[in-house]
Order: structure tokens, then sequence, then C-alpha cells
């Protein structure tokens, strides 16, 4: 989690406990929106392991990862083979959104018996170990903005995280208008 129900309390000057179930899931809940609205996800604390498909998922040496990923722990080809020659694109910063063989490596992409889900990709898939300072600060006001309203009916059919998605995409206030301005939307083609 980006923030704790501690870190809302605190925001909002809150000392009881009475509310603290609410404000736990209005934590998960804005967390969510800032993921949405920003189509990533911006903390990774443990490995998981990702698969793509050796043919529709590369373009010539590249292997397109299709989400942002922050930490390489191991990559193994379609046949088995660790791969080890290959460089991040972007080259120098995280998150990476593609990985390349290396063009002194002789291997190319790969698989055995069939290309889907022939690659693996062990590692921290988001935009970070831990989240920016400025989506810290956008989650924990979201979840405020959320509980200062929770008495307010939502709209028909509509979830928690539709309306924090909303309350993001509509008029907010200058510095966290800022703050959103200064981290890139992912790119969904």
């Amino acid at each position: 989690m980006y923030i704790a129900t501690a870190d809302v309390k605190t925001y909002l000057g809150i000392s009881g406990s009475g509310d603290d179930a609410l404000i736990s899931a209005l934590v998960s809940a804005a967390q969510s929106a800032v993921d949405a609205y920003f189509r990533r996800t911006f903390e990774a604390s443990a490995d998981a392991t990702r698969y793509f498909d050796a043919v529709a998922d590369v373009r010539g040496r590249t292997l397109m990862l299709g989400d942002d990923l922050c930490s390489i722990t191991s990559v193994t080809n379609g046949n088995g083979n660790l791969v080890t020659g290959y460089v991040t694109e972007p080259r120098n910063t995280a998150p990476y959104y593609a990985l390349t063989i290396k063009s002194n490596v002789a291997e190319n992409w790969t698989y055995s018996s069939y290309p889907e889900n022939a690659i693996t990709v062990v590692g921290k898939w988001a935009y970070s170990t831990t989240a920016p300072a400025g989506i810290v600060h956008l989650t924990k006001w979201l979840a405020a903005v959320m509980y200062k309203s929770k008495d307010n009916v939502l709209v028909a059919g509509e979830s928690g995280i539709a309306a924090a998605v909303d309350i993001l995409a509509g008029d907010v206030p200058p510095d966290i208008r800022i703050i959103m301005s200064s981290v890139p939307r992912r790119v969904v083609i």
C-alpha cells in the first residue's frame, strides 16, 4: 500500500479508531483509483512472474513487456535458456517497457513447442519499488476527500473507485494538479 490508515487519519486530524475500517477501505479504493487514472501500478515490494508470447510480444530482438517493470530478477527464453545479454528500454532508468537482446548475442527470442507463454520474466512489476512522494500525497489526499464525502450517495451503479477516478479527472486543487502533471500516464496501445 502506498499509504497506511494512520497517514490518512493524521492528515484529517482524526485520533479515534471508530472509522479505521472505513478509512482502510478508502485507502485501498484511493490507491486503485490512482492506479486506474495513471494506468500503472506505482509500487511493488515482491517479485512476480509474467509470461510472454515469443511471436506476438516480440518486435525483432525486442520483447515488449506491456506493463512497467522496475526491477528484473530473471529472464528465461522460450527454449529454457536464461537470458543475460539484454538491455532495458529505456536504457538508464526504470520503469522498463521492453527488453532488447544485445546485437553481440547469437540468441533471439524463441520457443520450443509453442510461442504462447514461452518467455518468462520475473521481477517487480510496477513503476518503482516504492511509490513516488507525489503519488503518496495524491493517494492520501484522495482518500481524505473520499472520507469527507462518505455520506454522499453515489450515482446508481457507480463504484467508489469509479467515483474517485472521476474526482481525479475533474477539478482538483492546483497543488494536486501539479503533482498529477509531474507523473506521466502510461500509454496503452
